[in-house]
């Protein structure tokens, strides 16, 4: 089944934004065959800035990212990630190039799927 994945990103190469500053993310769909592409690049007000937490921005944003399974992010904060798990979205905390980024995570959904099936 075909899912979607938030990417933190400034330039859509590397996923290396922190969740709560993240200005935009870069949505991926990644369909039965294991291949992903992108979709859309998705605005975002940042929740997190100076050192203060908005939490209309945190619902905006977890809001904005329901639709998609995954979100992949420099780093996150555990009320965030909490908020995201609420609506069914898991992050990942990784600092790597988008699409090694996006295939480990293929390679972690797919051993998931093999171990359900067990």
């Amino acid at each position: 089944m075909a899912y979607k994945i938030a990417v933190a990103s400034t330039d859509g190469k590397v996923v290396n934004q922190h969740f709560g500053r993240a200005e935009k993310f870069y949505i991926l769909e990644v369909n039965d065959e294991n291949e992903f592409y992108y979709i859309e690049e998705r605005e975002n007000t940042a929740s997190c800035i100076g050192g203060t937490h908005s939490d209309e921005g945190l619902a905006l944003t977890v809001k904005r990212l329901s639709d998609c399974r995954y979100v992949l992010v420099s780093q996150i904060g555990p009320g965030a990630e909490y908020a995201l798990n609420k609506k069914g979205v898991t992050a990942f905390a990784i600092s790597h190039y988008v699409d090694e980024a996006v295939k480990k995570l293929i390679h972690f959904n797919s051993e998931i799927k093999i171990h359900k099936l067990n």
